[in-house]
């Protein structure tokens, strides 16, 4: 089996050695440059967008430069999304953003975790799990987002934050690690 595959089946892979894989983030870092270097706004940076991104771009999507992506084809965002400015998106595993979602700048989705044991982790090996972000979320500066995490839909997590474990629907979240700091009315 191709280390791509046991990555998608979230099984442990080889990133570090991986020919396949290290191209393809080569090529997304190139991509990820020809965006942030791109004047705002304009056709040069909303094309490397597309390159990145390897999707059609929903309506009302917004990234601020600089973005970074591991691989960017592996992140799904949604209608009427905000990311600002600094945000990096280590997207083995898929990531998903739901729609209204707004993202506060210097954030980090990682999917990708390494094994404890020095011997496996000096071998290359990693295991990427998804990130699902509901509808109607804000997410703080700073705000880090661990592997396999899903934040449920109207959730707000303060800045700083560090997202460890699944948070449920219309929650205020805070800390490191974050936990729910009480409920959000509708």
């Amino acid at each position: 089996m191709k280390e791509i595959e046991k990555m998608l089946k979230r099984e442990w892979y080889d990133a570090n050695f991986d020919e396949e894989l290290l191209a393809m983030r080569q090529k997304a870092e190139l991509n990820c440059f020809d965006f942030n270097m791109s004047k705002p706004g304009s056709d040069e940076q909303l094309s490397a967008l597309k390159k990145l991104l390897r999707n059609k771009l929903p309506k009302g999507l917004t990234v601020l430069a600089p973005v970074y992506f591991d691989y960017g084809k592996y992140t799904y965002f949604s209608e009427d999304v905000f990311i600002n400015h600094g945000c990096y998106f280590i997207d083995g595993g898929t990531i998903t953003i739901g729609k209204n979602v707004f993202v506060g700048p210097f954030c980090g989705f990682y999917t990708s975790s390494h094994p404890l044991n020095y011997e496996d982790r000096n071998k290359g090996l990693e295991q990427a799990l998804p990130i699902h972000i509901g509808n109607n979320c804000w997410i703080g500066a700073n705000v880090m987002v661990l592997p396999g995490v899903t934040i449920g839909n109207g959730c707000v997590i303060a800045a700083g934050s560090v997202v460890t474990k699944d948070l449920p629907d219309n929650s205020l979240s805070a800390g490191v690690p974050a936990v729910v700091k009480k409920y959000i009315e509708q």
